[in-house]
């Protein structure tokens, strides 16, 4: 759990420096600063979704990820969080929210995560979380500038999430083969192209519903 230890602080470092950036910033530079995340993360979306080499599979797990995510409601339960987070520090708004989940997204749904939390799991030096706790202190201070304090507090999911798959990694991680590791990248871009357009306010997609398929993919690569 040290790669996400140290990945947590990150983030929360990097989101204090981005967030006295983000009281000195005009509107219309906050505004193409959160411009110029949206199209990063559509390109990285778009690259990480090409991993895949069965676009029927990946089709399947985005759909019946949305699903099962869709009748859990997990964006409905981050809402939940972020609202009584926003609250109890007397902070909040869509802003909020919004910074919270996005950052979230962003630091958790990629390669770096997955891979990381695997070669930690497995007993090896977390030397990838540690990389990309780099990664996402330089991401966190640009986010935090047009996000806002949410971004800060997308530490506590990611610690949830991340640490939750090293533990689990650590289980289960023999499974876990070369072309199940592509086709969760792969899942994880189609998920972070969804954030891109929702960045670009291009439509609302539920991508926090989406989550699921990050399981599913797993479960289908296994049997197909």
């Amino acid at each position: 759990m040290i790669g996400t230890i140290v990945n947590s602080i990150a983030v929360i470092v990097g989101s204090a420096i981005g967030l006295l950036v983000h009281s000195r910033l005009p509107e219309r530079f906050t505004n193409i600063v959160f411009q110029g995340i949206g199209l990063f993360t559509v390109f990285l979306g778009v690259s990480m979704g090409l991993k895949t080499d069965n676009v029927l599979i990946l089709v399947l797990s985005i759909v019946l990820g949305g699903l099962l995510g869709e009748l859990i409601n997990i964006e409905k339960g981050l809402n939940t969080l972020s609202s009584q987070l926003g609250v109890k520090f007397k902070i909040g708004g869509d802003t909020f929210s919004k910074g919270m989940i996005t950052a979230f997204l962003l630091f958790c749904v990629g390669s770096l995560t997955i891979l990381g939390a695997i070669e930690e799991g497995l007993g090896g030096k977390p030397n990838l979380l540690l990389t990309k706790s780099l990664m996402d202190f330089f991401s966190s201070i640009v986010l935090a500038a047009a996000l806002g304090i949410g971004v800060m507090f997308s530490v506590i999911p990611l610690f949830l999430f991340q640490g939750g798959l090293t533990l689990l990694a650590a289980l289960f991680g023999d499974f876990l083969n070369e072309t199940i590791i592509n086709e969760m990248t792969a899942v994880g871009g189609l998920l972070i192209l969804g954030l891109g357009i929702n960045l670009l306010d291009i439509k609302d997609v539920k991508v926090s519903n989406m989550l699921p398929a990050l399981v599913v993919i797993v479960l289908l690569r296994s049997f197909f």
